[in-house]
């Protein structure tokens, strides 16, 4: 260049360079977990698990509305998933769909390398929900801190309708929507909302619950007359199952919906929920985790904690005993019937 150099003033591309870096750290703090943007920039291997409630919250209640939508016109697209192994009809609907595409494709945009398992996930959403965390879904003097979980632990199961049946048989108040977070196999949050209560009962197991669960007072005492749940459409023998083993004065509640059940066990309307026939995970889920942040249990009938991993099978067939209290008691007797059938 005839000798000649060419000099770069340094300041314009020192001053821009500033502006760049600046404007990337405000995105980083503007942006938070909040927004579906921030799951895509941010590549993490752990879960903030307060946030991951909130989204629990977050999606129940979204699918909630997704079902109320088409209750209210009607067009349920109504088709069959075949039977279940006690010959009932298991349908499937138009708002089982919605409500599936809602909270499991929202609760991916925000934390997109989850585990979610969905009761419908056979189903192909034409588009994913979309979700922005908002904490006011808290009540104020929730306990909620950030504790963070690696992902690989974390399985969440989905049921985006329980009770589909009664659904479309307009028996609503057994419709529940439900989410449940599972830690090395072990269910620690879980959220059953009633979309047409608009009530949503959660907890996360020694930390929080919902204000509806930290008002309920449990009964300590055992029974004389105990009240047992079952299931409407899926009794097999678990009715003279009952009365076996929790005697002749024990009262039947005829029920809905595994969500719907277990609310009935923690608000002391029944004393146990018992099920002897196979269950899926995604049913029993969240209402384990409620029961364990209350101090009950449930089990199989074989007094064996469920397993909720990830690669775990989806089907619990060992039946079920949940309660709030004295669940000792009453499968200890379940286990002297076994027992006495084996001799």
């Amino acid at each position: 260049m005839n000798g000649r150099s060419i000099r770069i003033n340094r300041m314009p591309v020192l001053l821009l360079a500033f502006v760049v870096i600046c404007g990337v750290i405000y995105t980083l703090n503007v942006l938070s977990e909040d927004k579906p943007l921030y799951g895509m920039l941010r590549n993490t291997n752990q879960v903030n698990m307060r946030k991951l409630l909130i989204g629990s919250i977050q999606a129940a209640q979204r699918g909630g509305l997704e079902i109320l939508d088409v209750a209210h016109s009607r067009d349920l697209q109504q088709k069959s998933k075949g039977k279940t192994l006690e010959g009932v009809d298991d349908p499937y609907t138009q708002a089982d769909a919605r409500s599936h595409c809602i909270m499991k494709g929202g609760m991916h945009r925000i934390f997109p390398k989850l585990n979610i398992v969905s009761e419908e996930d056979t189903e192909g959403c034409s588009e994913s929900g979309i979700i922005e965390l908002d904490p006011t879904v808290l009540h104020e003097t929730a306990v909620t801190p950030d504790e963070l979980v690696d992902v690989k632990d974390i399985t969440v199961w989905i049921d985006p309708l329980d009770a589909t049946k009664e659904f479309t048989e307009k028996l609503y108040k057994y419709v529940t929507t439900m989410v449940c977070v599972a830690v090395k196999g072990v269910p620690v949050i879980g959220v059953i909302h009633s979309p047409f209560t608009g009530k949503t009962s959660w907890a996360w197991q020694e930390k929080s619950v919902s204000e509806d669960l930290a008002n309920l007072k449990k009964e300590n005492t055992l029974t004389k007359y105990p009240i047992i749940t079952v299931s409407r459409s899926h009794a097999g023998d678990v009715k003279n199952l009952s009365k076996e083993v929790f005697g002749e004065n024990s009262n039947i509640l005829i029920a809905a919906g595994a969500g719907y059940k277990v609310l009935q066990v923690v608000a002391n309307n029944a004393t146990a929920y018992l099920h002897s026939t196979r269950i899926k995970k995604w049913d029993i889920c969240a209402g384990n985790a409620i029961l364990n942040a209350l101090g009950g249990k449930m089990t199989t009938l074989t007094n064996e904690v469920i397993d909720y991993a990830d690669g775990s099978s989806p089907v619990n067939d060992k039946g079920l005993l949940a309660a709030l209290t004295h669940h000792d008691v009453y499968i200890a007797k379940m286990l002297e019937r076994q027992n006495k059938g084996q001799r």
